[in-house]
């Protein structure tokens, strides 16, 4: 099964040489609904018949558009399906869908599959909600924002990365704007100061835990 989070591709310059078309997709995953975390979902949810993943609020709003292939979840839900397994957890930040609609409270994902656990904060702040994640699902990786301005910046995502007890980080949601340019290599050593790594992906590499 392929899954897809959040997928901002076409309006992300860093994204030039992606081509949406050829992207697949059987999960759609949406954390919230703001424009940079689902600007493609929609074509390719429609070329794919992706089962798109999010709040009752995203879900609902994409099947008025015609994909009736949703799951909604709500914060603290778990579900299971083909691939594993998905919890749909508590995020701090904002949430309103392209057309200025309500796009239901934010969220991030604790997906199990394949005997591994990832969690993926979407945009969020440090919170203490975070520990039990850490305490009961002890993820294997975790993807977390870094970029700051909008989201929590590197000195929390190094604590985020403390409270959910995981040591291998994949850095989002930085670079794509000026506000949240970062400097990498410093980024890179506040985690390892703190005895974890932090993945910095190029776009379009692969990776696997």
């Amino acid at each position: 099964n392929d899954l897809l989070l959040d997928p901002f591709i076409r309006p992300n310059a860093l994204a030039s040489d992606v081509k949406v078309e050829d992207i697949p997709a059987d999960y759609l995953l949406i954390s919230h609904g703001h424009e940079d975390h689902l600007a493609d979902a929609e074509e390719i949810g429609k070329r794919t018949g992706a089962m798109i993943i999010s709040n009752y609020e995203i879900v609902s709003w994409y099947a008025n558009k015609g994909l009736s292939n949703g799951h909604p979840l709500n914060h603290g839900g778990k579900k299971a399906f083909e691939f594993g397994s998905v919890k749909y957890v508590n995020a701090v930040h904002s949430s309103m869908l392209p057309d200025g609609s309500y796009g239901g409270n934010p969220g991030g994902f604790v997906m199990e599959m394949e005997g591994k656990t990832l969690y993926y904060a979407g945009d969020t702040a440090l919170s203490m909600d975070m520990q039990l994640i850490g305490k009961y699902q002890k993820p294997d990786m975790a993807i977390l924002p870094i970029g700051d301005n909008f989201t929590m910046g590197i000195e929390d995502a190094v604590i985020a990365a403390d409270f959910v007890q995981c040591d291998k980080i994949v850095g989002m949601h930085y670079d794509s704007f000026p506000p949240i340019a970062i400097q990498k290599e410093e980024a890179k050593a506040a985690f390892e100061a703190a005895g974890k790594e932090l993945i910095l992906m190029e776009i379009g590499s692969s990776l696997e835990f």
